[in-house]
Formats: structure tokens, sequence, C-alpha cells
């Protein structure tokens, strides 16, 4: 994100500083600027309720770092996790990279497949809970579902268990039924959940009055 910069409101208190005053003040304005900004963000994906982890993927920094100062100091602030802030910030569309569906899992879904990863039908462990079926629907959301499964006194999907080929009796034998894992669509379109240009905009106002206090602080005012 490159914050632009604009103090022609404030051109004679600017005309009148000291050259050296001024390129201090610059320079500060802008450390000062960054972690406003980035804080700003932090916010705004907190507030849109997506967790802190994303939110901390905000980084900020300054240039020159530190001891020295210019006219030409900057401030970068950025995100270690692009794709996904890009995509709430546009409010994309997402189709399959195969052009068939899209598997969303459902509550009923383990978080975790086989490898560790997130679940997906690819890593989807069907040795403990059965195979995935295709259940095609015209109207609405297709799904993946499994057979012959019940669920434990806390509410959890059981794993399937078999006896000679047939469920067994008992707590996992009785109110067996077919629980669907995966909804299947063609697209999902993400809602906007946050704007970063309106964090462009705070940036750039905060950078000018940090700017100027700086350099009333340099001219003793």
């Amino acid at each position: 994100m490159r914050i632009d910069v604009d103090v022609s409101r404030d051109l004679r208190r600017v005309m009148h500083a000291k050259s050296d005053d001024l390129k201090k003040a610059v320079t500060q304005g802008m450390r000062d600027t960054s972690p406003q900004v980035k804080e700003f963000l932090r916010a705004q994906v907190r507030r849109a309720g997506m967790g802190s982890r994303l939110a901390n993927s905000w980084r900020d920094e300054s240039y020159p770092k530190r001891g020295s100062s210019s006219f030409d100091a900057a401030a970068l602030v950025w995100t270690k996790a692009p794709k996904i802030v890009n995509a709430f910030d546009k409010g994309v569309l997402i189709r399959s990279d195969s052009g068939f569906f899209l598997a969303i899992p459902t509550e009923n879904a383990p978080k975790k497949g086989m490898d560790g990863k997130r679940i997906s039908p690819s890593n989807f462990p069907e040795f403990r809970y059965g195979r995935l079926r295709l259940v095609y629907r015209r109207n609405g959301a297709s799904l993946l579902v499994v057979d012959g499964v019940g669920f434990t006194k806390t509410g959890r999907v059981s794993r399937q268990r078999k006896n000679g080929g047939r469920l067994k009796s008992g707590a996992y034998g009785r109110g067996v039924t077919t629980v669907p894992m995966f909804l299947l669509v063609r697209q999902v379109k993400l809602k906007k959940r946050f704007d970063v240009k309106d964090a462009e905009r705070f940036g750039a106002r905060a950078a000018v009055r940090n700017i100027l206090r700086n350099l009333r602080a340099k001219n003793g005012r």
C-alpha cells in the first residue's frame, strides 16, 4: 500500500520551515503513520469477525529505518495473506479450478483430513467414516454424503463400524443414517468484508497530521 501525502493546504507553514527540520518532520511523520495504518487495517478485519490471525497478518515498516532522515521517507503497510485480504476486500467470485464443483465442508465433517490439512474430498478419512457418495440435486447444492453412520452423545458423527458387512447392533447400530459431509456448488460470491482503499485515505490524512505535528514540535510551537 502506498500512502500519498498532500500538504498543499499547509504550504505556507512548510515553506517557512528550515530544510533540516522539515526533513526530520517528514521522516518522523511517516514513522508515526505506518503503525497507525496497520492498526486501522487490523481493526477492520476484527470488526468483520475474521479473527486475530488474519488481522495480525498486517505488518508495517518505514524508511529510512533509523538514524538518518530524508524528504523521500516512506511508510509501507502490507499483509502476509494477500490472496485472502484481496478476496474479501473486493468480494470476488470463486469458481473451482477444475471447472466442476466447489466442495464446502458441513458442520458434520471433521476439521482436518488424513494429511493434517484442512478437510476436503481428496483427504477425507473414508477408512473411518465410509465412502463419500454423490447426491446430485437439480435445484440447490448437490451433496457428498456418507451412509450408515450415527452420532455420539456429544453430537459428533460416529465412526462407521461393521461386523461381517453389517453394522454392529447396540450404540452404533441404532439410529444410523446418511450424513452430508460436503455441499457442492458451482461458485461462491464472497461478501466484501473490509475496504483497503478506506485505509489508504486514512493513511494520507494521518501522514499530513503527523508531519505537521512534528514540524510544530521542531519549531517549538
